[in-house]
């Protein structure tokens, strides 16, 4: 079992996100806010709201994510160098990039491997977490993705958008953090919504979680010390 985490520690887990479509710039200015004073690792957002998000966070230590490739990663590889170009121009300090899934199915290994040292280097040693939307593949395949990501350079491989059809498994993690090297993160994402599923994704091995719902978790991390 994890050791007990206090609310910072549980906090500096969660990449806290926004990917809506419909988000409005009062909703962004809140989700830093919200960070800013809970001290998440990161705030997540698409590449439009980047540089809105860093203003908001000047000052602080908590770090803007960009998604590329969002939420498909079915574009060519080409357009994914230029978000992640613009992303980091704009300041992003941290990349979370769809990889081609189908691509990846179809057996073209060198494809993905080439897509993903391009994005990694464009992201010029910022860390970049791919993500492989595990509920589309087989074991096989997930172990073949790590694979592929770790020898590209990336820093993380993540589950899910959570625009799929599932999300983050607690299978899934044990898998991807018995396939990666120890040191390797593995960011669960996708239907993390409450405490119990969150400190189940780091007792399986997630060093970095992305949900949406991080007030939620932290406060029923305070519900059940009281408990």
């Amino acid at each position: 079992m994890i050791t007990k985490l206090t609310p910072a520690q549980l906090a500096a887990f969660i990449d806290h996100t926004l990917l809506k479509p419909d988000v409005s710039r009062a909703q962004i200015e809140q989700l830093c806010a919200e960070a800013r004073e809970h001290g998440f690792y990161s705030v997540c957002v698409n590449g439009c709201w980047v540089e809105t998000a860093r203003s908001f966070l000047e000052g602080s230590d908590v770090k803007v994510c960009a998604v590329v490739g969002f939420p498909l990663g079915a574009m060519s590889p080409d357009v994914k160098r230029y978000e992640t170009d613009a992303a980091i121009d704009d300041g992003a300090q941290e990349i979370d990039v769809v990889l081609n899934i189908a691509r990846l199915k179809a057996g073209d290994d060198k494809f993905i491997f080439r897509e993903l040292t391009d994005v990694v280097e464009d992201a010029d040693e910022r860390p970049v977490k791919v993500i492989i939307e595990a509920c589309l593949l087989t074991d096989a395949e997930k172990v073949l993705a790590c694979q592929l990501i770790e020898e590209s350079g990336a820093q993380f491989v993540k589950t899910s958008t959570g625009f799929s059809t599932g999300g983050a498994t607690v299978a899934d993690v044990k898998l991807l953090r018995a396939t990666v090297s120890p040191n390797f993160g593995v960011k669960a994402s996708g239907g993390i919504r409450d405490t119990a599923t969150a400190l189940a994704m780091i007792e399986a091995g997630a060093t970095r979680l992305g949900s949406s719902a991080g007030l939620a978790i932290l406060a029923g991390l305070g519900e059940k010390a009281e408990g």
